[in-house]
């Protein structure tokens, strides 16, 4: 059965033959359907037009599109683009003291608080603050103590200054400048637990902080889950090159030459907002708005699909820049083991997972040291986009990823693959089963 759509959204049409019998989705429509079966197998004692009513497959309840939700989203996430951008390079060219450190010695940055006082404060405005639930990764507690005085006052600055430019982005701006206490309220707002029932929002502000610091890759990851499924992703990624090989460059050497290039040039061009609807089968990509631009729907939107390779010494794997977050000589061992022989693309935060819904990379691999458990705002958005791009994400042992127990990916075997196609998941997760017992992980 196939449904197709224009694009007035980047979204939408349904194919159930991407989907493998290893990795497929559970579906209601099939799962009434079995249901239905199984049942006049079992008594065939009534017609199978009763059957069909009761099963409802004659008045099929309407599929939820999450149109509106993804509008907002995408918009949200281009604004929130515009202000990492101007943050980095203010954080690079002053040397600006707006880093601090978290109890996990990790940093946070006025970025970090800024996008998530901003965007908290547009799903609000736009749903209304009673059915908005959000889970980020950011709280108040490192901003509000004394000494991060200073920061404040610049992250309540560069918030309405972002703000201000929201009608630029289709949005909603503010009648007049939030002060102090709104935005800790809007920061503060994101304090959901998750879990199985009703819907929630996950957002991480600024996932790669320390790339962000460095002038590297960042993202901007915000999902949609209901009912302990991600129905919808977006991905922001401001540094991400627009050509493949510029990836391999030190992040210095590119911002020089995206200095050096005129902005209209297409080889200057960089930073993509890349996102995708559960069930729809697709991917799309639009480029980052330039200034003093409008963002016009669906702003150059073109759809994304993962890599056609599937042979392993053809194809490239990804892995987290710091070895801190995973364990690059067990990566190293898995690679060889399935006949991976170029050499790893390391890079940070969640651009991995754009890499490969574009096809730029074809393996995503994570190992976490013991003790570190995975938090779904790292995750979620890049799901979503690698399956309808038609990728593959699990655990290390073949099984989806549980968005439904609260922050965290409880239950989570061993570590995350992602790959762009079946055959190559599979070898990874084979592999991984015969290496296991000898790593120290």
């Amino acid at each position: 059965m196939a449904i197709k759509f224009s694009h007035n959204l980047g979204l939408e049409k349904w194919n159930d033959n991407k989907l493998t019998s290893r990795y497929k989705t559970h579906l209601n429509f099939s799962g009434k359907f079995g249901c239905c079966l199984s049942k006049f197998r079992k008594t065939q004692s009534f017609s199978v037009m009763e059957g069909l009513k009761s099963s409802s497959l004659l008045a099929p309840e309407p599929v939820k599109n999450y149109s509106q939700e993804l509008d907002v989203a995408v918009r949200a996430v281009q604004l929130a683009c515009s202000l990492c951008q101007r943050v980095q390079n203010s954080l690079i060219s002053k040397n600006s003291d707006g880093v601090q450190s978290k109890d996990d010695d990790s940093p946070v940055t006025v970025a970090d608080w800024s996008v998530q006082a901003t965007v908290s404060w547009i799903l609000s405005e736009s749903f209304g603050s009673s059915n908005v639930s959000i889970i980020a990764e950011e709280d108040i507690q490192n901003l509000s103590v004394a000494k991060a005085g200073g920061v404040l006052k610049d992250v309540v600055k560069t918030v309405n200054e972002c703000l201000a430019e929201a009608p630029r982005f289709g949005l909603k701006s503010p009648k007049m400048a939030l002060g102090t206490t709104e935005v800790l309220e809007a920061i503060s707002r994101c304090n959901s637990l998750g879990g199985t029932a009703g819907r929630f929002w996950t957002l991480d502000p600024v996932d790669g902080t320390l790339g962000f610091v460095r002038g590297d890759q960042y993202a901007i990851a915000l999902a949609l889950i209901e009912d302990g499924e991600v129905v919808l992703g977006v991905l922001g990624c401001p540094n991400y090159p627009m050509r493949k090989e510029w990836l391999n460059y030190h992040h210095r050497y590119h911002r020089i030459i995206s200095k050096l290039t005129p902005p209209t040039s297409e080889s200057w061009d960089k930073g993509c907002v890349i996102y995708a609807r559960r069930g729809s089968g697709e991917a799309w990509m639009q480029p980052l708005l330039h200034v003093n631009k409008n963002l016009v729907w669906p702003n150059s939107a073109k759809p994304v699909r993962v890599s056609s390779i599937d042979n392993p010494a053809l194809a490239t794997f990804c892995e987290p820049v710091e070895k801190a977050n995973s364990s690059h000589s067990f990566t190293a061992g898995l690679a060889h083991s399935v006949g991976l022989r170029k050499q790893p693309l390391r890079v940070y935060s969640m651009v991995k997972y754009a890499a490969i819904a574009r096809g730029d990379a074809e393996i995503f691999m994570k190992f976490a040291r013991a003790g570190y458990k995975e938090k779904i705002w790292d995750h979620a958005a890049g799901v979503v986009i690698i399956q309808e791009a038609g990728g593959v994400v699990t655990d290390a042992g073949g099984r989806p990823l549980d968005f439904s127990k609260g922050i965290y990916l409880e239950g989570l075997d061993r570590g995350v693959v992602a790959s762009a196609g079946a055959n190559l998941h599979d070898k990874i997760i084979e592999a991984v089963d015969a290496s296991w017992d000898s790593s120290s992980l």
